[in-house]
């Protein structure tokens, strides 16, 4: 990261009672109520039609809120236009015009916004030597990587010096490693200025890596709001558990509660964890594929019907009576072959209880 910096005017979002319609009948955003504290960087994660993207653009000006109030620092702005709002977005297709160099379309917005055109040219070089591009002012956009481009992107919404910045599926464009690297370079720069940053992502990897908060969404509602490690090791239900991360998800019998802690049991096997609130009777087992001990002298019976090599680690599934499961494994100098009949256990700490749903 270099030394240049850009002002950090960054101010908390709030939403209280917010709901969306399109039309009569459409309820794109059910009467949510969010709060995202200055500084930080706030994902919103769902699968495709939760409500998360027509959230984000209600926060830009985008999209006018059908109910409810939108504020950004002390200011309501739910009837705002986007040009009164203080915020900058990054949009998935970056919205680059070919036809202006590198440090011409850093500058568009500030000259849109009324700077002179040798102010306007001295931020956006900085906002180049923040995102790592100094030197590449006078290319055009064709004549960058895809990881190139979206940096141009960010570095023309930064260098308005916005209130908050918007990002919607920014990494959707670009391969598996530069997704890495990319996601990495906004994480850093946010944390570096101490921007507000609001991100829209259905990657879940993506959100775990690069989130303060993480606020899944479902059917229009907040399923749940967390830290990356408070959704992935506590989640509420099977929808979280399931998305966040991949869970295998077992029914189970609760058969004791001492206090805090329960006692389950699957097929005869024993297994002590937190009980959550629950008490004696059905329930479901969420347990992250790392979590799951093969070979154990006691466990439930399983037999492997799958057996894969990543390179880093070996992959499984197995099937009982319970179902089937998917498991991780490190050794993979010593592989399990398919067909092998034995034990599965789980390891003491990660197998969440859920409530058992209809």
């Amino acid at each position: 990261m270099t030394e240049a910096k850009i002002a950090s005017k960054a101010a908390p979002v709030r939403f209280e009672g917010v709901s969306k319609l399109f039309g009569k009948d459409v309820i794109a955003v059910d009467a949510i109520d969010l709060h995202v504290e200055a500084g930080t960087l706030v994902t919103l994660l769902g699968p495709s039609g939760c409500g998360k993207t027509t959230t984000l653009r209600m926060i830009a000006g985008l999209e006018m809120a059908s109910s409810g109030r939108i504020l950004i620092g002390e200011r309501d702005v739910t009837k705002l236009p986007a040009t009164d709002r203080d915020v900058s977005m990054v949009f998935q297709s970056y919205a680059l015009f070919p036809h202006m160099s590198v440090v011409e379309n850093v500058m568009y917005g500030l000259t849109f916004s009324g700077f002179g055109k040798e102010e306007a040219r001295a931020r956006a070089q900085q906002g180049l030597e923040l995102i790592g591009l100094n030197g590449f002012d006078k290319r055009l956009p064709s004549e960058l990587s895809g990881g190139q481009q979206q940096r141009v992107a960010v570095a023309r919404a930064l260098v308005l010096e916005p209130q908050v910045l918007l990002f919607d599926e920014p990494l959707s464009n670009l391969d598996a490693k530069l997704r890495r690297q990319v996601r990495e370079d906004i994480r850093a720069i946010q944390q570096d200025l101490g921007l507000t940053v609001i991100y829209v992502t259905h990657d879940q990897e993506e959100a775990l890596a690069v989130s303060d908060q993480i606020v899944v969404m479902r059917n229009a509602a907040i399923a749940q709001i967390g830290t990356p490690r408070q959704l992935y090791d506590a989640p509420n239900d099977r929808f979280v558990a399931d998305f966040i991360g991949e869970a295998n998800l077992i029914g189970c019998q609760i058969v004791a509660v001492d206090g805090e802690m329960a006692t389950i049991e699957i097929e005869g096997y024993r297994h002590h964890l937190p009980a959550r609130g629950l008490g004696a009777g059905a329930a479901t087992l969420a347990i992250r594929p790392s979590r799951i001990v093969l070979g154990a002298s006691e466990g439930v019976a399983a037999r492997i019907i799958k057996a894969t090599y990543v390179g880093v680690r070996m992959e499984y599934t197995l099937e009982g009576a319970f179902g089937k499961v998917f498991a991780v494994q490190d050794n993979v100098d010593e592989p399990l072959e398919v067909g092998t009949d034995l034990r599965m256990s789980f390891a003491e700490k990660g197998p969440v209880l859920l409530p058992q749903e209809d």
